[in-house]
């Protein structure tokens, strides 16, 4: 009688390899422990070496040094300011130079300036120390998601030995504090998935690495708001991992619902809390009035002292005669301000120019007047009233608030408004009306409380502050002109301070917020602030295509000691190809998979028929893999590739919709994962030839990234000399595109 032959399934046959390669992994999983602390040695060294040789050089204010330094210094005096990006790590450079010996005195007017006796060095050394930890941070990412010493030595190696990067690191400035945080909360992202998947769960290093990630991410949108970026990429990772656990029919429901809750603790509220926390020091701290009080509502700075209005007695209702100052109550809004200065030809008539100003002086003062009159007599008081026809007299020029049927000189579907007239005499073009928003008829005026609106009597629009900046002519200050559409919120304003000898006055101290509003109004600020920021003169601006491929640079210092911030062409070029390979390789083997997928389901088809009972079947096809296979992806090449392309993209795309200013620096949030990527996808294509051509091929690409390095060095650590454009100069020859301007 023959044998019977048992027939095998083909899925199970499949099967038996993969959990073959699983085993030959967790063997081989801490072979070399003594390689991997060798290694990591070792980028700290060469790290730190490369980012503190020539720390404190040049010895005067390199770019935005003269901004972040003047912050911080703002913060050693405890004085107001205004800026575009959360707090934390101004507050960070004034605590580091506090605690180094700087007292906050030097003015950071401008770069070029020399430091002198100044102790601004500890601010340097504490801005490069946090620049130099991402090089481990980054080998430790790349490792945990390789298992892979190679990947993680040249990732490291590509971070180390970029002459941008380094450059960026070295001075006083917001971002290696940016990426610093931005690094932490990816290496914490990866720790959290290593423990998750090794089954680690709720022990004390999985709740260490959840509450590190929350921080880091706080930190990292409490520098700039770019740091939204990162928490989006640890959000998606988080949810992919909790969607995975819910596929777990092993576990119950409940485990998914506690896993939601932890992270839901650490990964949200945590962050959330620190984030409020930080502005509550930042303005606790802040509380002394400085240069950027007109930003912010009149209620706002009352809280400031040193303000006009902190403590201060004012009369609370608005009365002919009154001195008056108006702002613009929208978030951000300026002084109604005028000058001596005309309009220049072609800008409308040639009258005075009407603006709106965001610092206080004498320029902002208005004397409010009945229509019918030049002046009430002395001891009459009258009041203003919802409704009333006024004139508005400019106290240091001594012209009216005007409009006629010119148009604005920016907004052309506005007209003009000008001061017109002499020693306070005008024409019936210089009347208005003013309207309490939502007021009743003979409602009285008050200070700070009304919002208002002021309505042409002849042309029937409204006193309006466009937004838009006047050029130079101007003063780059604010236009003002009158909306015939009446409705915009860009018409509403506020009288803040009113003098007036005849009305009694009140405390100011009741207007004062309380932490919530000001909080939420400093984010309203800063939100227009940043989608409002314009080039500086002479300032050199870029746009998103050209940061990739390295088109042009910046100057730090443009002094006989130049300094100018560039990418190492051979990493920022090789990043890109192997951008490329990835996109490729990854559709490539999604196209495989899913074919493989499909023939799975054939095989399982064919082995149902064959098979006598239910229990013969196998279910191996790629969407039915155990748990345990799925959360492998720390040690997946090409699933640890793709979250550090989503990285990338995160950090890079949205800068094509952004309509502000931008700048070649902010690319390199998304070079540090182009650059981890780089690592991981070579480690990935050598990995099946022999050991010694895999060494050779590292050793190679490592000494030509090294090499790099040490000819385009001189752009980070200083040149003198002719420029590179001329023969006769040391870099000559390094001038590979004529875009670039060392």
């Amino acid at each position: 009688m023959a044998a019977s032959v048992v027939k095998t399934p083909k899925c199970a046959r499949r099967g038996s390899t993969k959990e073959q390669q699983s085993k030959a992994s967790k063997s081989t999983k801490d072979s070399s422990n003594w390689h991997w602390w060798l290694l990591l040695a070792s980028v700290f060294l060469i790290t730190f070496a490369t980012r503190f040789y020539k720390v404190t050089e040049p010895d005067h204010i390199c770019w935005d040094e003269t901004h972040f330094g003047k912050m911080g210094s703002w913060y050693i005096n405890r004085t107001f300011f205004f800026d575009v990006h959360p707090p934390l790590g101004k507050m960070l450079i004034g605590l580091s130079g506090y605690l180094t010996g700087y007292n906050g005195t030097f003015p950071f007017e401008k770069p070029g300036d020399k430091y002198n006796e100044t102790a601004y060095q500890g601010m340097r050394y504490f801005c490069t120390t946090l620049g130099a930890l991402i090089m481990p941070m980054g080998f430790d990412t790349v490792y945990d998601l390789t298992r892979s010493h190679e990947a993680a030595l040249l990732s490291a190696a590509y971070l180390i030995f970029d002459v941008g990067l380094l450059t960026l690191n070295q001075y006083i400035l917001l971002d290696p504090i940016l990426l610093f945080f931005m690094m932490g909360s990816v290496w914490g992202m990866v720790k959290i998935s290593k423990a998750t998947a090794a089954g680690g769960s709720y022990s004390m290093r999985w709740w260490f690495w959840l509450f590190l990630t929350g921080t880091m991410l706080s930190c990292t949108i409490s520098v700039k708001f770019v740091g939204l970026f990162v928490v989006l990429l640890v959000g998606l990772h988080t949810a992919t991992e909790l969607w995975i656990i819910l596929g777990d029919l092993g576990q119950p429901i409940v485990e998914t619902l506690k896993q939601i809750a932890c992270r839901a603790l650490s990964l949200i509220l945590w962050p959330v809390l620190l984030y409020t926390l930080f502005f509550y020091i930042h303005l606790s701290v802040l509380n002394r009035s400085g240069n950027g009080d007109g930003f912010y509502s009149s209620a706002f700075q009352s809280r400031l002292i040193g303000n006009s209005l902190y403590n201060a007695s004012m009369p609370r209702d608005v009365a002919y005669g009154s001195v008056v100052t108006i702002k613009n109550h929208k978030t951000g809004g300026g002084y109604l301000h005028s000058h001596f200065h005309l309009y220049p030809k072609g800008a409308g008539a040639r009258q005075q120019q009407i603006t709106t100003y965001t610092h206080k002086d004498d320029n902002n003062k208005w004397l409010l007047k009945p229509h019918n009159k030049q002046r009430l007599a002395k001891d009459k008081l009258q009041l203003l009233r919802h409704g009333d026809l006024v004139r508005l007299e400019h106290l240091v020029t001594r012209r009216n608030l005007h409009s006629h049927g010119e148009p604005a000189p920016m907004t052309k579907k506005h007209l003009q408004v000008t001061g017109y007239g002499e020693a306070g005499a005008g024409d019936a073009n210089d009347v208005w009306r003013v309207l309490v928003v939502g007021g009743k008829v003979n409602e009285t005026v008050h200070t700070v409380t009304s919002r208002l609106m002021l309505v042409h009597y002849l042309q029937n629009c409204a006193l309006t502050s466009s937004g838009k900046q006047l050029p130079k002519w101007g003063f780059e200050q604010q236009e003002v002109s009158c909306n015939l559409n009446v409705r915009d919120k860009n018409a509403h304003w506020n009288v803040e301070d009113n003098e007036h000898k005849l009305l009694p006055s009140v405390s100011f101290s009741v207007y004062a917020p309380g932490f919530f509003a000001r909080f939420l109004e400093s984010h309203a600020v800063m939100l227009q602030g940043n989608a409002g920021l314009k080039p500086k003169d002479g300032e050199v601006t870029s746009r998103p295509w050209q940061w990739p491929i390295n088109y042009r640079g910046q100057f730090f210092s443009g002094s006989s000691y130049r300094i100018y911030l560039l990418g190492n062409p051979i990493i920022w070029w090789s990043n890109l190809v192997f951008l490329a390979l990835f996109v490729a390789i990854f559709l490539g083997n999604a196209i495989l998979q899913q074919r493989r997928a499909g023939q799975c389901r054939a095989d399982r088809s064919e082995d149902s028929a064959n098979s006598s009972t239910a229990a013969d079947v196998c279910s191996c096809c790629p969407e039915e893999e155990p748990l345990e296979v799925q959360q492998q992806q720390h040690s997946d090449p090409l699933r640890a590739a793709a979250w550090l392309f989503i990285g990338w993209l995160l950090h890079y795309l949205p800068f094509w919709a952004m309509g502000r200013v931008l700048y070649f620096h902010h690319y390199f949030p998304a070079l540090i994962f182009n650059s981890l990527l780089t690592g991981v996808m070579f480690n990935y294509m050598i990995q099946s030839l022999p050991r010694w051509l895999q060494h050779v091929l590292l050793g190679g690409l490592l000494s030509l990234i090294v090499y790099s390095f040490a000819l385009f060095s001189p752009l980070a650590y200083g040149m003198s000399g002719p420029l590179a454009n001329e023969p006769n100069s040391t870099m000559h020859s390094l001038k590979w595109l004529s875009t670039w301007e060392f």
